[in-house]
């Protein structure tokens, strides 16, 4: 039995300590993830990272001794940038400094929920192979920004089918396979198993044939 998962670890970094509070109560009630001690200055977000080593950083702009914009632009880790800061210049900044998203305070818990289970997506697509293709790359990118998508939405009958379809699977099936067991054709099988993945209810795994031909294959992501 494979061991499960390690919690990703979440630095949360603001100049409110009960907010940073907060925030980081947020991050221990999201399956999958583990808040570390909060930081209340950017030296000390600086200091932390080597020696904490998290996954992501939770920052806030206004810190007391320095921008924390200038702080994104020093650590070299994902980062959310958290913060009341909402002119263009700090967005625009924070973004090209490597933000991976932009939270405007004061925002529901929901909101900052919703992101770190994107996240989470985006780290496990990114993580189904050594090698990614466009389309890989390009559903990483939507797990960040996912819009109001509900995770919770009922789904079509041929979907559940796909879905049945790699459960009963021993080993990881490709949208051929998928197709021949559920009786649709290979194009079908091919959307829903994108919108499986995409909606993180399967993984997805680049696999090279005997002819070196690269292969999705698909099959169900462990809850």
């Amino acid at each position: 039995m494979s061991a499960a998962p390690r919690p990703l670890r979440v630095l949360v970094a603001d100049d409110d300590f009960h907010v940073a509070r907060l925030h980081a109560a947020v991050v221990d009630a999201t399956e999958g993830f583990v808040a570390l001690p909060p930081m209340g200055s950017g030296e000390a977000v600086l200091r932390a990272v080597p020696a904490a080593a998290p996954d992501l950083v939770l920052l806030d702009v206004y810190m007391p001794d320095m921008n924390g914009l200038d702080v994104l632009a020093r650590i070299d880790i994902d980062a959310f940038v958290v913060s009341a800061a909402s002119d263009q210049a700090s967005v625009r900044r924070a973004l090209r400094r490597g933000a991976l998203s932009y939270l405007i305070k004061p925002f529901p818990e929901e909101l900052l929920r919703r992101r770190l289970q994107g996240y989470l997506r985006f780290r496990q697509l990114l993580a189904d192979g050594p090698n990614l293709d466009q389309d890989a790359v390009e559903r990483a990118l939507r797990m960040l920004h996912p819009g109001d998508r509900s995770t919770g939405r009922p789904r079509a009958v041929t979907e559940l089918s796909v879905l049945e379809a790699l459960r009963n699977a021993v080993e990881p099936l490709s949208a051929a396979d998928v197709a021949a067991a559920v009786g649709v054709s290979r194009a079908t099988a091919q959307r829903y198993l994108s919108g499986l993945v995409d909606d993180g209810a399967a993984s997805v795994q680049l696999r090279y044939g005997a002819a070196g031909r690269p292969e999705h294959r698909y099959g169900i992501r462990p809850e």
